[in-house]
């Protein structure tokens, strides 16, 4: 669809004001999607359900590979900067497990210095259940331009940010134990991804998104429209800094070792062979992605 139209079609879809109508069941036909939408907030305007298929997370040495659906869904106020109001029964960031490669081995190495107990702690556990996972979690709101997703501006002026993620990553293992993360609530990975052209700090080379192929959805009830779809788009963002991982080391194993002294080893042994913490211009994301947005008054309006 030509530019103009589609910006004329969203402007009757997504910035009308509206009302709020008393509560029925949930959305039904196309816009069940939008079933974990804040809709009946009066400060959204619009809904977002998002998938990534596709793409890797790179930090420091080590890529994360995303080969299982992450959903992205809430409400936003317009298609203009707005905050990402949280999903509600379901999460804002649903982002499974990921193996990451080469488990525990690949991402750690006992030093010699370690005390016994822990060295022969870690050989055992190499040898019975080397897999590590990562999983990606939404630890701050969102932000989100979903303008600059449509229509990158690549101008050299304005924020090509599409998507303000501030997230952490948890890895698991029976070594490792529940609580290492890279990353806190306080000191989160900050991710502004765009389907534009980025500009990195060096040595990080500029690599662009892709903003995909939109089209309108049309439905045949007067009362809902229709609603905004995307696919094939590309967010990348190369210039984001990664912090330490910490709360490594799994207490429960019993090791004679004070807890403090266990974190700095463990978490130690993962900072220094994933190369964390990571300055920017050494990391990279990249988001293949479908989405659809919908006016949370058409969502509304769907309920039965």
């Amino acid at each position: 669809m030509h530019r103009r139209n589609l910006t004329l079609a969203l402007a009757v879809m997504m910035g009308a004001a509206w009302a709020p109508v008393a509560i029925g069941a949930t959305p039904t036909g196309a816009y069940a999607q939008f079933k974990y939408c804040p809709y009946t907030d009066t400060n959204v305007g619009s809904c977002l359900y998002s998938v990534t298929g596709s793409g890797s997370f790179k930090i420091g040495s080590t890529t994360l590979p995303i080969d299982k659906p992450i959903v992205l869904q809430g409400g936003v106020e317009s298609l203009a900067q707005s905050p990402l109001y949280d999903a509600v029964g379901a999460p804002t960031l649903a982002a499974p497990p990921g193996k990451v490669p080469g488990g525990l081995l690949g991402i750690m190495n006992p030093r010699s210095d370690w005390p016994y107990p822990l060295w022969l702690a870690f050989w055992s556990i190499v040898g019975t259940a080397n897999d590590v996972t990562a999983t990606m979690e939404l630890v701050q709101q969102g932000q989100a331009t979903l303008s600059n997703a449509l229509y990158p501006p690549n101008d050299g002026v304005n924020d090509n940010t599409a998507l303000r993620l501030a997230v952490r990553v948890r890895l698991q293992n029976p070594f490792l134990g529940n609580n290492c993360y890279i990353g806190t609530p306080q000191n989160p990975i900050i991710i502004n991804l765009q389907t534009g052209t980025t500009s990195p700090p060096l040595p990080n080379q500029p690599i662009s998104g892709d903003p995909g192929t939109t089209q309108i959805v049309w439905t045949d009830e007067p009362n809902y429209i229709g609603y905004l779809q995307t696919s094939g788009a590309t967010f990348v963002d190369n210039s984001f800094s990664v912090p330490a991982a910490s709360g490594c080391g799994n207490i429960a194993l019993g090791l004679p070792i004070v807890t403090q002294v266990l974190d700095a080893l463990v978490s130690g042994a993962v900072n220094l062979k994933v190369g964390l913490p990571s300055a920017a211009g050494k990391n990279t994301a990249i988001m293949n992605s479908e989405a659809a947005i919908a006016a949370a008054q058409y969502v509304l309006a769907s309920e039965q």
